[in-house]
């Protein structure tokens, strides 16, 4: 009897084992962006676990991380504190990457998600998008400006975002590779030019207008591009 028990023991053991072998952990990349133009430099939290070694400043971004998929809590807090500025739960599908903005001034500082396709562009394009990301500037149009000055719109009637209108923002659009002018016009008027803006073939980027209109310094209205691949 003492026996069966036993090989019985042995056998439970063996199941469990076995059921423990198939708990295959799966995972997604996140890339945090720092776009708030009055924040401090800030920690990256994922479900209490620090991801970065050195603090996460303005306008800068991580580049990809591996997280597990799932529900996950981000937490984002003043660089060396506890004081947590932002946080929200999200749901991060396997194999799939995103991108996440710290956003707004610090006294509304919130987070943006949005999933980020980076299929590789046909021959010859790069792929492209736009957030507008500073605060108190109003409804902009994105466009580039060929040699001869003529423009063309690219992003038109955007306002700043929401996690309503980034999710709707969030899909590429396919450009020809090459060296581009872009400027930020409000009511046909010209409010930013950015020069030489190199889209390489192959290559994936977001643009976000980042600072804020009144600001000066580091906090002026300005341009950030992140290349994604």
């Amino acid at each position: 009897m003492k026996n069966i028990l036993l090989l019985g023991t042995i056998l439970m053991g063996l199941l469990t084992a076995c059921d423990d072998d198939n708990d295959v952990l799966t995972y997604s990349r996140i890339n945090v962006v720092h776009a708030s133009p009055d924040a401090p430099g800030v920690d990256l939290f994922v479900d209490n676990s620090k991801q970065n070694n050195t603090e996460l400043t303005y306008p800068n971004s991580t580049g990809y991380l591996s997280v597990l998929s799932g529900n996950r809590g981000i937490r984002v807090n003043a660089a060396g504190t506890t004081n947590t500025v932002a946080f929200a739960t999200l749901n991060f599908i396997q194999d799939r990457n995103y991108s996440l903005f710290a956003y707004n001034v610090l006294a509304q500082i919130g987070l943006l998600a949005v999933e980020d396709d980076l299929t590789a562009p046909a021959g010859g394009r790069a792929h492209v998008r736009f957030f507008h990301l500073s605060p108190d500037a109003p409804t902009v149009t994105v466009g580039t400006v060929a040699n001869g000055g003529t423009f063309s719109p690219v992003f038109s009637d955007r306002s700043f975002e929401t996690q309503a209108s980034a999710t709707a923002n969030r899909d590429f659009t396919p450009v020809p590779s090459g060296t581009y002018t872009f400027e930020v016009r409000v009511a046909g008027n010209t409010v930013l030019t950015v020069p030489n803006v190199v889209l390489q073939a192959g290559k994936i980027y977001t643009i976000f207008a980042k600072g804020l209109v009144a600001g000066a310094g580091n906090q002026a209205l300005g341009a950030e591009v992140i290349t994604h691949n």
